[in-house]
């Protein structure tokens, strides 16, 4: 089974999504996407074959019809829009947001020992929304119980906020980019190089 992730971007050269090498292969193939290598030259399917001869690196695949680099990156023909930036309310976003740290403990944990805290309890009339909501590890949850922070004595890291990042690419996605093919595409400066209009 292939494993890892691919970036990608949509026409303009802005990165929208991250899917897996099967899909992203799927999709150069398809002729749907292209691949984009590090001078950031666009390839199709037969072309994106054939450097695998010419290259040494690792990262090279076995198909039936010869070996194929893995692309870090692919770029969509026909698609230019930009990912929506509504932040779905979702444990795996405030999870996200809190990057998996208890905040009242302050350690991080695996997600499966975190749980979803409601600051001002909903027995005391809190709702769930972005800023009433955090990560608690189960001790914290339990000493807290259904109380306030300051009920409990106890205190918040920080103050939970509505995350101002994409779901798409996550908070502090850059810090977390597993190839380097993706770094130019992330940052904003760079994106703009790339997008902005040239006078005639």
């Amino acid at each position: 089974m292939i494993e890892g992730n691919v970036l990608v971007l949509n026409r303009s050269f802005m990165p929208i999504h991250v899917t897996s090498i099967k899909r992203a292969i799927t999709l150069v193939y398809m002729g749907v996407a292209k691949a984009v290598n590090a001078e950031y030259q666009l390839f199709d399917f037969e072309s994106w074959s054939s450097m695998a001869q010419q290259t040494q690196e690792q990262g090279v695949i076995d198909t039936l019809r010869g070996a194929i680099l893995i692309p870090r990156v692919i770029c969509l023909q026909m698609y230019d829009r930009l990912p929506k930036r509504h932040v779905r309310f979702s444990r795996m976003n405030i999870f996200a947001r809190d990057q998996n740290i208890c905040q009242y403990c302050g350690f991080k944990f695996d997600k499966n020992d975190l749980n979803i805290d409601h600051v001002i309890p909903r027995s005391q009339g809190g709702t769930s929304h972005w800023e009433n909501v955090v990560c608690s590890c189960v001790v914290c949850n339990r000493k807290k119980g259904g109380r306030t922070p300051e009920q409990a004595n106890m205190r918040l890291r920080q103050i939970p906020r509505k995350p101002g990042w994409s779901p798409l690419l996550g908070n502090n996605f850059a810090t977390r980019v597993r190839h380097k093919e993706w770094l130019p595409f992330l940052n904003i400066a760079d994106a703009a190089y790339w997008i902005t209009e040239l006078e005639p």
